[in-house]
């Protein structure tokens, strides 16, 4: 459960936006997405290393 504590005279827009950046680091909305369509596993690994590839080659190119 997300607790946004408001402070005396708080705007409502501003907890407002507490709450969603806290909802956000959850990641429920991102997980919900991910169950929308099975992934197989060997398909998942396969990103999983084709990201690592990528993010390995742009550590490169800044060094």
């Amino acid at each position: 459960m997300i607790v946004v504590p408001l402070k005396e005279g708080e705007n409502i827009e501003r907890a407002l936006k507490k709450f969603k950046r806290k909802f956000e680091k959850t990641g429920v909305v991102k997980e919900l997405r991910g169950r929308q369509a099975f992934i197989k596993p060997s398909i998942e690994k396969r990103k999983m290393k084709m990201r690592a590839v990528y993010v390995q080659h742009l550590q490169q190119q800044e060094d």
